[in-house]
């Protein structure tokens, strides 16, 4: 198995060649050899039209990135959304209900209704559950000695998580994995089984989001869908729509964007096996490595915005309306900001990756969350299951959106669950 930052890098690529609109150029590796020549010969380029999508301009360099992400003004989330695909006027005009799909002042007051279910007081709070979380997922795969390390691991502790914060019955928590799957990955054959299942799944996600909300106002509980419930915004309570976008959104962005990091670092530790030895002789680099993980995996690699009036972009102009995709996974690639940024290093240090954002309004605000879920499954790995090894083919997903893996076949010396 080649490491996939290096994958690529040794032959000449012409711009013509690139395309990264086809999510199947994804599905191998991550085309870092076309972010490495875009970013050296063509930082802000426009990407021609192809049979799936229009022309856009590709961002590819880290200050570039950074600026497009934070200037939301010249840069809109709501004009066009914030994902790759044009959608129609009418399925446009929902979407915009969504938070990931709305500039400030607007964003600023819904953002401020979910804040209070991931502060810094509310994560510390629920440490100690999920380090419980972690634990109880590795005593079901451990004396067996193997598992598919992304649906038997990876998936399972962040939708525990999002499940309690967002007041999901634990036994409803497949479901959710399943139509997060058939959203995100509504490319990938494997769970795009016709082409109306995406909005299918989503259709399903509303239905539970409905049902769900019908219970929790005969009684609330601590969760973010009661506070949704009760909130109001500008003098006006939410209606169902736009809970079942929050819900939608919440879900997606708590199960899908974990999942694939700790797949996709765990894959970076088999290729890079010097790296999980350092880690298990020295526990303190867990913070850095945590860091170089978010970096090295990115697990979202691009978003999208619209020029909202001719300006630059570094020296190239870029004019109202034009589709602008800057891509994080890039970026965090820069070697005008990270020395040696195809490898992987644990102890990185200083780390500034974009993997959450460059900043600005729509910074992620699970980041907390994701930290600490990533540290304790890791830290649970390292302690109990030391050995791990990959035991098969890795099988990544079709997208060039989601850096994904679908299956990651693993081993290890069985043993005891923990006495509880």
């Amino acid at each position: 198995m080649g490491e996939e930052g290096d994958v690529g890098l040794g032959h000449d690529v012409e711009l013509g060649e690139i395309d990264l609109a086809d999510s199947r150029k994804f599905v191998d590796h991550v085309p870092h050899e076309w972010f490495s020549e875009l970013r050296r010969n063509a930082p802000v380029w426009w990407h021609p039209g192809t049979s799936t999508s229009d022309g856009f301009w590709c961002v590819t360099g880290y200050q570039d990135c950074v600026a497009v992400n934070r200037d939301w003004e010249r840069f809109s989330s709501y004009r066009g959304g914030a994902l790759f695909h044009d959608m129609e006027p009418e399925a446009l005009e929902q979407q915009r209900l969504m938070m990931l799909n709305m500039d400030p002042t607007m964003h600023t007051r819904y953002r401020r209704l979910v804040n209070r279910g991931f502060t810094p007081k509310m994560v510390r709070d629920l440490e100690a559950g999920i380090v419980g979380y972690a634990d109880a997922i590795i005593d079901a795969v451990c004396e067996r000695g193997s598992a598919d390390f992304v649906e038997e691991i990876a998936a399972e502790l962040p939708l525990l998580v999002i499940a309690e914060i967002l007041g999901i019955p634990v036994e409803d928590r497949r479901m959710v994995f399943d139509w997060s799957n058939r959203m995100i990955g509504s490319e990938d054959p494997e769970y795009q089984v016709s082409e109306t299942a995406a909005a299918e799944a989503a259709m399903a996600v509303y239905a539970y989001a409905d049902e769900l909300s019908s219970t929790k106002r005969a009684s609330p509980g601590a969760d973010v869908v009661s506070a949704l419930l009760e909130a109001e915004v500008e003098g006006e309570r939410l209606d169902q729509l736009e809970i079942d976008l929050f819900f939608l959104l919440l879900i997606v962005a708590g199960n899908e964007t974990t999942r694939n990091l700790m797949s996709g670092a765990m894959t970076a530790f088999f290729e890079h096996p010097d790296q999980w030895h350092r880690l298990l002789g020295d526990r303190s680099l867990l913070p850095t490595a945590v860091e170089e993980m978010l970096r090295y995996v990115t697990p979202v690699m691009h978003f999208r915005r619209t020029a909202t009036q001719d300006c630059l972009i570094g020296d190239q102009a870029v004019s109202a309306g034009d589709k602008v995709v800057f891509w994080h996974i890039s970026a965090n690639r820069d070697d005008t900001v990270f020395d040696n940024p195809d490898l992987f290093d644990v102890g990185r240090d200083p780390n500034p990756h974009i993997a959450f954002g460059g900043g600005g309004p729509h910074f992620c605000l699970g980041a907390n969350l994701a930290r600490m879920e990533i540290k304790v499954m890791f830290d649970r790995l390292l302690t109990r299951i030391p050995d791990i090894h990959l035991d098969g083919e890795v099988q990544r997903l079709r997208s060039n959106f989601i850096n994904g893996t679908k299956h990651l076949p693993v081993a290890f010396e069985p043993s005891a669950p923990l006495a509880r």
